[in-house]
């Protein structure tokens, strides 16, 4: 018997170890991803979320373009640390998912609704996070590990180029993923009655 959402939710942890190895075809993560994108909630159906899958070659591209991006401001001292941790936490595992923001869409939200429109950005990254969410407890229950990642805006220009993508498509996240080859580090919890109220 599968896990419940709860159990997949408490699940989902932050990896670091992963290999490029996967339990599930390519097939399944790839209806991993029109899954969440089809039923993940926007505000005013705004459908704003883009979603970019990278396997194989194209995962190590990214992360190959990341190192690059990063060996022109990275002092050189400091490089070969930040390319252990490119090579050994990210580029190592199977896949990354990229999450984008079509900013045509919320600017056409802006100009529909003007009463709103200071609101649009700020639902357009709550259904970015939304899809971060499930895509990666998914990714969970499919047995990987993943962690997410922010090198935007920094590899924006360059990932827009190598894949073609819309200039109107704004790259919020990567997620890279694989299957676990070591546990989650310790996760600390704040008192509940710090961050929860209830009234009845």
């Amino acid at each position: 018997m599968g896990k419940s959402f709860k159990e997949t939710l408490q699940n989902r942890r932050t990896y670091y170890t992963i290999s490029n190895k996967s339990l599930v075809s390519d097939k399944e993560i790839e209806d991993i991803i029109k899954f969440a994108v089809t039923h993940v909630p926007s505000a005013f159906n705004s459908q704003s979320t883009r979603v970019v899958l990278l396997l194989g070659e194209n995962h190590k591209k990214l992360w190959q373009i990341t190192k690059d991006t990063l060996q022109k401001i990275v002092p050189p001292d400091a490089f070969p640390a930040t390319e252990a941790k490119i090579d050994g936490a990210f580029a190592a595992g199977y896949g990354t998912v990229l999450y984008f923001e079509d900013q045509s869409v919320v600017k056409g939200l802006q100009e529909a609704f003007a009463a709103y429109s200071d609101n649009f950005p700020i639902w357009s990254d709550q259904t970015a996070g939304m899809h971060q969410l499930t895509i990666w407890t998914l990714l969970e229950e499919a047995g990987f590990g993943a962690s997410l990642q922010h090198y935007n805006p920094l590899i924006d220009e360059a990932v827009a180029k190598e894949w073609n993508l819309p200039s109107t498509w704004k790259l919020v996240a990567e997620m890279p993923f694989g299957v676990p080859t070591q546990g989650p580090g310790d996760k600390e919890f704040k008192p509940l009655d710090e961050r929860v109220k209830i009234f009845k």
